[in-house]
Formats: structure tokens, sequence, C-alpha cells
């Protein structure tokens, strides 16, 4: 009997997406006290930012975190796969 809910152990497959990707925020982020510099609370990254992925760090052995710079908002935010899309005009 389980004493939670199994979720998948990402970093055994390839990242999503590598540096330099182009990706667009599908979620609204606020600083939860880990972003120096900013009240708690504040807005980081709003839906529909577009930014690029800088680097791949993995969070509690499970999980690939993707530094992603949002130029536009001078930014830096470690964001989770499910945060993210493949910025469209980086398909054309």
């Amino acid at each position: 009997m389980g004493l939670g809910r199994e979720e998948e152990v990402e970093i055994r497959r390839q990242p999503v997406f590598l540096p330099g990707t182009k990706v667009r925020a599908t979620r609204y982020v606020k600083n939860d006290g880990t972003f120096a510099g900013r009240e708690i609370g504040e807005m980081l990254v709003h839906k529909g930012d577009v930014g690029y992925v800088r680097d791949i760090g993995v969070f509690l052995q499970r999980y690939y975190i993707y530094a992603v710079e949002f130029v536009e908002r001078g930014t830096v935010v470690g964001m989770r796969a499910r945060e993210l899309n493949l910025e469209a005009e980086a398909l054309k």
C-alpha cells in the first residue's frame, strides 16, 4: 500500500527542451520567496511570455528544471516542462 501518488521520474528520459530553445509560458508564475530582490507574490512571468532556455537543472533527482530567460522582463526563472510550450515561431 503506497503512501502517495507515484509520479514519473522525468530524468529517466531526455529533457523536453534544450538550451537555446525558444519557449512560451503556459502559466503565470509568482515569486514564492525564492526569487531574490522581488516581493513575495510579485508576478515574475505572465502566461504567454516568450523566453529562451538557458540551462537545465535537476530537482529532487526527479524533475528537470529549465532556467528560462524572459528577455523582455529581465528575469531568469526556473520552470517545469509542463509550464512551457515550444514557441510557435520556432516551428517555422
